[in-house]
């Protein structure tokens, strides 16, 4: 019997939680549910779930500093789920440490949609870590090959920068989440790195001009508008 992946709800919503754990439930997933920050982190830290769902408003402490304390001791998937509308809001929780924000109302085909992404790219990345970083990454006609540092589309080498590769391979070994324009920034030039949006912008263009078929309609690269990107998932991930 396959073993079920523990999820956390952490919402205080009576209504969105019943709702989330009854779906999550139904596709089978172990689901628990709290509606507090101190019983999350208590919750957290005894029952080590696979994933956590966040609200940032919850009644005793900001979703932001459960983020924070999270991710200072596990890599556990965070997926908010939020009424906060605004792109700093998406932009602060992203580079805080979460892997994914849903903005309320939203439909349950992406709550489940985005939850299999965050569980599919954590143990991902958990394989590479055993047996050495994944080689290639494919989606439609667009394969990255990681070793030779090429990107081909139908089989032809497209012929990237430097760092237009270094963008494309970020993004591709994040596939299916989206990355702040910070979080691509410090990968390209390090931790400390602070620099114009403008950047990635005129390298996005470049990348696409030579990547899409149509780069008005990207269907590998994805502009989370005020955010960052979000790379098309890989197919061998699915």
């Amino acid at each position: 019997m396959a073993i079920k992946d523990k999820i956390l709800i952490i919402e205080d919503e009576n209504n969105i939680s019943t709702l989330m754990s009854t779906v999550l439930g139904a596709n089978g997933y172990d689901v628990l549910a709290v509606k507090t920050g101190e019983d999350a982190l208590s919750m957290i830290s005894s029952h080590c779930p696979d994933l956590i769902i966040l609200d940032l408003g919850l009644p005793d402490m900001d979703g932001m500093e459960i983020i924070r304390q999270v991710r200072a001791w596990t890599m556990t998937p965070i997926v908010v789920v939020s009424a906060r509308t605004y792109e700093t809001d998406k932009v602060d929780a992203l580079d805080a440490g979460a892997d994914d924000y849903l903005t309320k109302p939203f439909g349950t085909g992406e709550l489940l949609a985005r939850v299999r992404t965050a569980l599919r790219h954590n143990r991902t990345i958990a394989a590479n870590r055993g047996a050495g970083e994944s080689e290639m990454y494919k989606v439609g006609d667009l394969v990255i090959d990681y070793a030779k540092h090429q990107v081909m589309v139908n089989g032809e080498n497209v012929h990237l920068t430097q760092n237009e590769f270094k963008i494309v391979s970020i993004l591709g070994k994040a596939a299916g989440r989206v990355l702040t324009y910070d979080t691509i920034l410090r990968e390209l030039w390090g931790p400390g790195a602070h620099g114009s949006n403008q950047i990635l912008r005129v390298n996005m263009a470049n990348i696409r001009r030579k990547i899409e078929k149509n780069p008005a309609k990207p269907q590998y690269i994805f502009t989370e508008v005020g955010v960052g990107y979000r790379m098309a998932e890989d197919e061998n991930s699915r």
